[in-house]
Parts: C-alpha cells; structure tokens; sequence
C-alpha cells in the first residue's frame, strides 16, 4: 500500500468516533423528545451505547449537546421568519409564522424546552431568539402601520404570550390531538388584532372538556421520568 492510500483512508478510531458521535445525537434527540432538555445525559449515553466518558469528549456541556441535535431545527425556524417577513400583509405574515413557530412547539418536549425557557450558552438558540425578536417587531410595526395590529400591543406582549401558551402545547396535544392548539392560537391572534370583525371567525378545533382540561394540567405537571430512567 502505498504512503498517499494510507493518508487516504481515514484511520478506524476516527471512523469509530464519528459512529459515536451520530448515535450519541441520535439518542439525545429521543430522550430530549421524551423527557424534555434536563433528562439525565447518562441515559442518553447508555441509549447510544457508549459510557459517559464518551459523550463528555463528544460534547463536555449540556449546552454543546443541545446544540448538535437542534442546530438544524433552529435554523429552518429563522428561515420561515425570514420569508414571512416579507409577507404580502403583516397580518397573514404575522399568523403565519405563529403557526409554525406553535407547529414548532407543538413537535416534541426538547423543542418546546428550548424554545420555552432559557438555556444558556447554545449559540444556535441565541441566535433564533434574536432573530424571532427581529421577526416580530417587523411584523409588528408593519401591522400597526396598516391598521391591523392594535396599536399598544409591544414585542415582550406577544413574546410572553408565546412562552406561557407554547409552554402548554405539549400537554394540549398529549391530552387531546396533535392540532388541537390552534384553538388557543386562534384567541390569541383576535388579542392582536386593531378591531375585532362584527362576526368572529369560527374557533377551530372542539372545545376542551372538563375531563380533558384535567388531562391537560396533569400533563403540565412533573412529567419527565424519574432521574435514572430511559
């Protein structure tokens, strides 16, 4: 074998490590999806297959893990942002990323986590964070300029709104079906708008139950499995 065919074939440890790493993002993928972004990283080790010394080398923080298996996800959510930014009419610009962005919440636990709370140190979140913010005051201002924004609705208004209402996706659609938070979507955009129609549009989507609404706070509660568990 010759010195350029040795250079040329990658050496098995590096084969190996790489295989390690894939099923180290896998895994975490599964568990965060399941058991939410504080899920026990020796579960998502033993998941994978490797020991804990294996996953610290691949990813020594939390943080450097999170941003492996979400870092494509961030980035199509900006790209949405980005094309409804120049959406014919801030209205249906505005309704239209806030569906994806609940499309988005409503995918899995480790989403909703991450774009719920505050996770420090996940450059890939930052930057989805901001450029969220961007979105909105651009759709905002546009909305307020054509008269179909209330005029004293602020950027941390619906910031807030998304974080308290995406925080509940995930028992929504646990306790009901997986499209049932465009019901509570729908209330929220008549919240936005300068002046509400003579005749509101229909809510989509039944109306919760008793039984289900207890479904739904029980599912809001400790839901992740106990320390340990995979």
């Amino acid at each position: 074998m010759t010195v350029g065919a040795e250079r040329a074939t990658p050496p098995p440890r590096r084969r190996d490590a790489q295989r390690n790493r894939e099923l180290l993002v896998a895994a975490a993928h599964q568990v965060f999806t399941e058991q939410g972004l504080d899920a026990p990283l020796d579960v998502i080790a033993r998941r994978a297959g490797v020991g804990n010394a294996t996953l610290y080398r691949h990813f020594p923080t939390r943080a450097a893990l999170i941003d492996a298996v979400f870092h494509d996800q961030l980035t199509d959510t900006m790209a949405v942002g980005e094309r409804l930014r120049s959406a014919p009419d801030a209205w249906s610009g505005l309704t239209d990323y806030l569906r994806a962005v609940f499309g988005t919440l409503a995918a899995d636990r480790g989403t909703n986590d991450l774009m719920t709370t505050h996770v420090q140190s996940v450059g890939a979140l930052d930057a989805v964070h901001a450029h969220n913010r961007r979105t909105l005051e651009l759709l905002l201002a546009r909305g307020r300029d054509e008269g179909t924004v209330r005029p004293d609705v602020t950027t941390e208004d619906v910031l807030f709104a998304l974080a308290a209402l995406g925080r509940a996706v995930p028992a929504l659609t646990a306790a009901t079906t997986p499209d049932a938070w465009h019901r509570p979507l729908a209330l929220l955009l008549d919240g936005l708008r300068a002046a509400t129609p003579p005749e509101p549009s229909p809510l989509p989507g039944p109306a919760l139950t008793a039984a289900q609404l207890g479904d739904v706070l029980r599912e809001l509660g400790p839901h992740r499995a106990p320390k340990g568990q995979g």
